[in-house]
């Protein structure tokens, strides 16, 4: 898939899910329930062992479901995500090493910032999507305005304590192409396997996200 292809799911998606799994057994059947409630997108972040091969299940058993690795971290993960079946590759923050990783997998990357600093050093490097991260304890969306000044070109994922109450404010930013957030996906609902409340959560997200969007 290429970048553009991949940035236009991620738009359309609008709220991404930002996946902690313990069981990578449990990763079609969530991917599932997810699409069924409206997300089309899953971020499993590499926070747990069992990660790299839910991801891998995920890209290989759920079509309909753009697979993005989170939380890469190494250049050495670059081509393992890719390996897993990622078409999309989120950082909590940037850095050189992967960034020419990841132009040679031939992966689309929001690399994460979260000051003024952390974004000249991603435009020095051509990129122009970032996850803001941590978005609430960065400044939330009036830090996020802030930057759009000296940074018009860039668009941004906010990711860190975006939920129902704050999620509005975000979207109404013009340069947020998307947000992320773990809320709709609650780890004890993956651990109970209760998919039915994993897809209402996550069709409530996908409305709060019409809402503003449409």
């Amino acid at each position: 898939m290429d970048e553009a292809t991949a940035i236009a799911r991620l738009k359309s998606c609008g709220v991404i899910p930002v996946v902690v799994i313990e069981d990578a057994s449990r990763a079609v059947d969530l991917a599932h329930a997810l699409v069924e409630g409206g997300i089309d997108v899953v971020e499993v972040t590499l926070r747990r062992p069992a990660a790299m091969e839910a991801l891998a299940a995920i890209a290989k058993s759920v079509p309909k479901a753009l697979a993005v690795a989170g939380t890469v971290v190494t250049p050495a993960q670059a081509q393992q995500v890719k390996d897993a079946g990622a078409q999309a590759v989120v950082s909590p923050g940037f850095s050189e090493s992967v960034d020419e990783a990841l132009r040679k997998a031939g992966l689309l990357w929001l690399p994460g910032v979260a000051t003024a600093s952390d974004c000249m050093r991603a435009v020095a490097a051509g990129r122009t999507i970032a996850k803001f991260f941590p978005a609430e304890q960065a400044g939330g969306p009036p830090a996020l305005k802030a930057l759009s000044g000296p940074f018009p070109q860039m668009s941004f994922c906010p990711t860190g304590g975006v939920g129902l109450k704050n999620i509005g404010d975000y979207l109404a930013l013009p340069q947020v192409i998307c947000v992320g957030g773990s809320w709709f996906v609650p780890a004890d609902a993956i651990a109970a396997g209760d998919w039915t409340r994993i897809t209402a959560l996550a069709r409530e997200a996908k409305e709060a996200f019409a809402k503003v969007r449409g």
